[in-house]
């Protein structure tokens, strides 16, 4: 088998609303995430981030354990309204200082920072105003990019714009369970687009500033399976894919939609609305890489019943139900497979089969695992987090991940989700996915986990962890 190439790059992964805390410290606006989180009955268990893990306060230690576990790069988020309190306009300086301390105490340790702009904390100004909705939001991100490659470009070579659209867009849209609590796939569809052509004025801005780097877009990688070899069952899962997987993709790697879907999302609802120049933005700013976040595959089926949207956010097994569209597919249990407590299957192979898929689709693009992990409810065992589950599930990922570089594909890092255990948007605490327990009983104390030294090792001997 191929060895890891000898740039590769190890690292593990956050977002900001899910560590920083002080979510209205020093001159900080407030996103979307921050009002939605109060609301009642939106999370599990009424937990919201503005505490989170206090990385905000403790970010020197927390890039010292990043240091001591040897880790060679960090995916972290920028949040926008710590730059941008009303979105654009006036600059909170403080908010800068905080990043620009972040990005120079990870240099200080050799390790590679790869920022991520969005992570979905929309700032609440600009939602106010439509949000991504209006085309408004996409010029005020042209704007906080540009910001961004600014003050930190000189020292960050690694940039996403988006992190995993079809979430924030999906939930937030169609099944209302993350802000902006709508459910229109017509909106969800129009709102999608102002992504992407916020993405490529971004990319646009990022050449035009000739920023020493490379800027890509995460997406889910999610691979579907039929239940059965029947033809209804087959079309439902390549109908999957088709929305899952090329709607998402296709923009920003190829710069255009799969024409069918969009001649008939066009046809039923009107969208997505183009702006004259939207053609040409797509198809010249598009991606140096893409960043893939698997965790799981679906099982897919036909699906002539109703719309179903329940998710597992207890962590009991059997809680979530099925997810899908009537008309079109929905997901279900493999009875052949392995799942965690909230319903994700266990599929390794998933990440070789997703990597050539895309690799097949899109070319020699690089890739970058950019999450990969195990929400788990870790034991602790005289004083010890015990969390083998965790170890188990990454080794077999990482050999995977080995598998599909001797395929061919131009993979470059790995990120695991997540350095630290962290505040999971709709699951509360009770999630956990880090190689480092937050005791919050205990000031949120920092613990490091068995996976912890197992990483450090993976690392230090360039994935060959058998």
């Amino acid at each position: 088998m191929a060895a890891f190439p000898k740039d590769f790059l190890w690292g593990a992964a956050t977002a900001a609303y899910q560590v920083e805390g002080a979510h209205d410290e020093d001159g900080k606006g407030l996103s979307i995430w921050d009002v939605f989180s109060h609301l009642p009955g939106t999370t599990y268990q009424g937990t919201n981030g503005d505490v989170a893990v206090d990385h905000y306060h403790r970010m020197q230690e927390d890039v010292a354990l990043m240091a001591e576990m040897g880790l060679q790069s960090y995916r972290f988020s920028i949040s926008w309204p710590r730059l941008l309190p009303n979105g654009r306009g006036e600059v909170n300086e403080a908010g800068v200082k905080f990043y620009s301390d972040l990005i120079d105490a990870l240099l200080a340790h050799n390790i590679v920072p790869m920022i991520t702009l969005y992570h979905w904390d929309l700032p609440q100004a600009l939602q106010d105003e439509g949000g991504w909705e209006v085309r408004s939001t996409a010029e005020a991100f042209e704007e906080y990019a540009r910001l961004c490659y600014a003050r930190f470009g000189s020292r960050v070579k690694l940039w996403a714009t988006f992190n995993e659209t079809i979430v924030f867009i999906g939930h937030g849209y169609i099944t209302g369970s993350h802000p902006p609590s709508v459910k229109d796939p017509a909106r969800a569809i129009q709102a999608c687009h102002q992504v992407f052509i916020a993405h490529a004025m971004a990319v646009k801005a990022f050449r035009e500033m000739n920023i020493d780097g490379q800027i890509g877009f995460v997406n889910v990688l999610q691979p579907h399976t039929p239940l059965t070899d029947s033809p209804e069952d087959t079309a439902a899962s390549e109908l999957a894919d088709a929305i899952h997987t090329h709607w998402l993709y296709d923009p920003v790697l190829k710069g255009t939609y799969p024409a069918e879907l969009v001649t008939q999302t066009q046809a039923l609802w009107g969208v997505p609305r183009f702006a004259p120049g939207d053609d040409e933005l797509l198809r010249k700013y598009r991606c140096d890489f893409i960043g893939l976040n698997y965790y799981r595959r679906e099982t897919v089926t036909a699906n002539p019943g109703e719309t179903l949207t329940q998710s597992n956010h207890s962590g009991e097994k059997n809680s979530g139900g099925e997810f899908g569209f009537k008309g079109l597919f929905k997901f279900v249990r493999n009875p052949n497979g392995v799942y965690t407590d909230w319903d994700w299957e266990i599929w390794p192979q998933g990440l070789t089969d997703g990597i050539m898929t895309i690799k097949e689709r899109y070319g020699d693009i690089p890739i970058y695992i950019t999450e990969n992990g195990l929400g788990a409810k870790d034991p602790i065992v005289d004083g010890e987090i015990v969390d083998q589950p965790r170890i188990d599930y990454l080794r077999m990922h990482i050999d995977a991940l080995e598998k599909a570089i001797a395929l061919g594909a131009d993979v470059r890092g790995y990120y695991p989700w997540s350095f630290i255990d962290l505040l999971s948007w709709l699951n509360g605490y009770k999630k956990q996915y880090g190689f480092v327990y937050v005791d919050h009983q205990q000031n949120l104390a920092r613990k490091r986990k068995k996976s912890f030294y197992w990483y450090k090792e993976a690392i230090n001997s360039h994935g060959n962890v058998r």
